[in-house]
């Protein structure tokens, strides 16, 4: 219930103590951060670090915010000057296909697409194995009358649901390598969801990527931009290798925004695709 301006001073405190008393994951950014930036210097990478804790600190109390946050805050905080990409596929009858990164507030962003549009968004998630925490992150994410959909039934929702709507994938996230989609990001071998793209198939649904800039703390500007209007006749993989460049380019931009505590990298190629990927 405390208002913005006294939350980041207790995130200020949780710096001190998630950083310097915890060190809560430091060594997983360090070596994320030392293997996706080889070219910067150690002092470098460090400031990035202590940048990145303390936004991850902002992201913390933001997201406690949420709970309580209103219409009217989360558009004054969280505001997206041009919807017309949404608005172009609605006049045709369109739905479109989302794609996101952990960049910048996610939770506050979803909270933010379902106002900027007049028609809903449906999200697609994992389901936590935690049944409190599950319903706490319902709550949160559907206030503003945002869908909700596990990854379990996305398909069957794709079939069923009628209306127009954004599916909205935070797509950064590691898959089986078995299902990924193989590419370089940040100088190192990663495996992308193809959800987005198969969905975007099934549909021909434009696909659209957004992503939200932090304007000063506790504001924040959502620009989307659409990456490709006929998935039917696009190439296969250029859509998920689309959003993995564009994310690439705006977290070289300012890298501190990005959710480096995350262990993107922890999943290896199968024998097999190794030996595809050689030949």
């Amino acid at each position: 219930m405390l208002p913005l301006r006294i939350l980041y001073g207790v995130s200020d405190g949780l710096y001190v103590i998630i950083y310097y008393l915890v060190g809560y994951r430091k060594n997983v950014v360090r070596q994320n951060l030392a293997n996706s930036f080889p070219e910067k210097s150690e002092q470098e990478r460090l400031e990035i670090e202590r940048k990145f804790f303390r936004y991850f600190c902002d992201v913390l109390v933001e997201t406690v915010k949420l709970l309580t946050i209103s219409k009217e805050e989360t558009m004054k905080r969280c505001f997206m000057k041009d919807n017309s990409v949404f608005e172009q596929a609605a006049a045709q009858g369109k739905s479109v296909v989302l794609v996101l990164g952990h960049y910048g507030n996610w939770e506050l962003a979803a909270l933010g697409m379902s106002l900027a549009w007049r028609y809903p968004i449906t999200i697609i998630y994992q389901e936590l194995s935690n049944p409190k925490f599950e319903k706490l992150i319902q709550a949160t994410r559907s206030k503003f009358g945002a869908i909700l959909v596990t990854k379990s039934k996305v398909y069957r929702q794709v079939i069923e649901y009628k209306g127009i709507t954004a599916y909205t994938f935070v797509a950064d996230q590691t898959p089986l390598p078995k299902v990924a989609y193989w590419t370089d990001f940040l100088h190192q071998d990663t495996p992308v969801f193809q959800g987005p793209e198969k969905i975007a198939r099934k549909l021909n649904a434009p696909v659209v990527y957004a992503i939200m800039k932090p304007i000063r703390r506790g504001y924040y500007e959502m620009f989307a931009e659409l990456m490709e209007a006929q998935p039917e006749t696009a190439t296969e993989g250029s859509i998920t290798e689309g959003f993995t460049r564009k994310l690439e380019a705006d977290i070289k931009e300012r890298p501190e925004f990005w959710l480096w505590t995350h262990r993107r990298w922890k999943q290896k190629r199968l024998p097999e695709q190794q030996v595809q990927a050689q030949s």
